[in-house]
């Protein structure tokens, strides 16, 4: 998939996680997962990292090598992706207290993985 196909199906689902009502907890963890994972794989091809046709699906299936390799072309978005998919298992699968504050949370968090992904930044060092 092209960046721009990442792009487009990140804000088509952004757009319908706009129309959630807060205690939709659950949707809205997985929409803030998959529109990130969008957004993250948009970025990765835009820099080269990832072919069109290597999509990251999920960072904790990811082999340590290739965390780190893709950490290493922008470690804020893998860190951001991992950090929203680390809160699917106690309130997406479980029903930990807190959820709704989880939900806000993955929310900010894609917010600002948009914003770095819509200007991904080759690193000074990078052989990318």
């Amino acid at each position: 998939m092209s960046p721009e196909q990442h792009r487009q199906k990140a804000l088509k689902i952004e757009r319908s996680l706009a129309k959630l009502t807060p205690e939709l907890v659950e949707i809205r963890i997985e929409a803030a997962m998959l529109a990130g994972t969008h957004w993250l794989n948009a970025a990765l091809h835009h820099l080269g990292a990832n072919s069109a046709e290597s999509d990251v699906m999920h960072t904790y299936m990811l082999t340590v090598n290739e965390f780190r390799r893709l950490s290493a072309a922008d470690a804020q978005l893998v860190a951001m992706l991992a950090e929203i998919e680390d809160l699917r298992p106690l309130h997406v699968r479980g029903d930990v207290l807190g959820g709704r504050e989880a939900a806000d949370h993955a929310c900010a968090l894609l917010g600002r993985i948009r914003q770095i992904a819509e200007n991904p930044v080759v690193p000074a060092n990078s052989s990318l």
